[in-house]
Parts: C-alpha cells; sequence; structure tokens
C-alpha cells in the first residue's frame, strides 16, 4: 500500500512542525524534516509543539534535499505560490502510489533551483493577493484531505469512534 507524505524543507517553526504532526498522527500519513531546522528536534520541544501526537506520528530526518530524495519514490508535488496548477487538477486516486507533498521553510519556501526543476509538478493553493501564502499547516491538512477524499478516506473513522464519544453521541 502507498503513503500519504508530508514533507518539511527546512521548517523554521516548531508551533508549525506540531500542529502538522497532529494532523499526521490523525490521518496515517508519513512526515518527513529535511534539515536544517530552525529548532531543536528533541523530545521534550517536539512534546511541547506536538502535544501528545508525536508518539503517534511516523516521522524521519534527514540531513538534506538529497539525502531525502535518495530515500524516497513516489510522485512528488510542490507546494509554492509560483505554480501554476492548482490541487484539484491532481489525481491522487491510486491507494498503492507514494505522493509526496513539499512543503518550503515559513520564511522562504522551496528554493528555486528545486522549483525550476519540477514545474510540472508546482502547486498553489489559489489566494487572492492579500497575503503571499498561507500558513504551511494549513496547506498540509488541505493536501492530506485532498488526497484522503480521492481516496475515499482510506482507513479513517467516517464517524465518531466508538472508543472516543460514538457515532450516535449527538442523539442521545
Amino acid at each position: 500500500m502507498g503513503t500519504i507524505n508530508i514533507v518539511l524543507f527546512e521548517p523554521e517553526i516548531p508551533q508549525n512542525a506540531g500542529n502538522i504532526m497532529r494532523t499526521c498522527a490523525g490521518t496515517d500519513t508519513v512526515l518527513h524534516f529535511i534539515k536544517p531546522l530552525g529548532f531543536k528536534f528533541d523530545e521534550a520541544h517536539l512534546k511541547r509543539a506536538a502535544v501528545n501526537y508525536v508518539k503517534h506520528t511516523h516521522y524521519f530526518v534527514y540531513e538534506n534535499w538529497d539525502d531525502f530524495n535518495n530515500k524516497n519514490h513516489g510522485i512528488k508535488y510542490f507546494l509554492t505560490r509560483y505554480g501554476l496548477k492548482t490541487p484539484h487538477e491532481l489525481v491522487l486516486n491510486d491507494p498503492n502510489q507514494n505522493y509526496y507533498f513539499i512543503i518550503g521553510k515559513e520564511s522562504t519556501g522551496i528554493p528555486k533551483e528545486i522549483l525550476k526543476q519540477n514545474l510540472e509538478n508546482c502547486i498553489r493553493l489559489p489566494t487572492n493577493d492579500n497575503i503571499r501564502s498561507l500558513n504551511i499547516s494549513n496547506v498540509a491538512a488541505i493536501c492530506i484531505y485532498e488526497a484522503l477524499r480521492q481516496q475515499n478516506y482510506r482507513n479513517l473513522s467516517i464517524y465518531e469512534p466508538e472508543t472516543l464519544k460514538g457515532k450516535d453521541y449527538l442523539l442521545k
């Protein structure tokens, strides 16, 4: 079975990483961190940023872009405000495919050299001209849920799990 993957290229803000970890933990999405990181990547700092979700997150850390690229194969999409395609144009419905959504660092995004080599897979989330871009944790959630929607939310609970309050909670 393939995976849905979020790749954080040199992330700088631990709270964003923590929020993304929570989304990944709740959706069985694999998370990848490419160094250098703008925060300490140890248990104390991660726990503060991701609350109790670190233990439920499948994540990997790479020394650099080449290290990540050599170890991961599948379809790679690059989220950038310069992309010429939108997420609704993507076909993400093959549950056997590995999909990677690469999100750049908060201050400068993904380097232009990498984007230029992958023009066909540069994706833009449409916005007006009031902002440069969305917060990376929102970008990650949008990408994850678009892929999950196209795969009919594979292996996720459509209803509130019985281990929590259950499907019929509002009827009680």
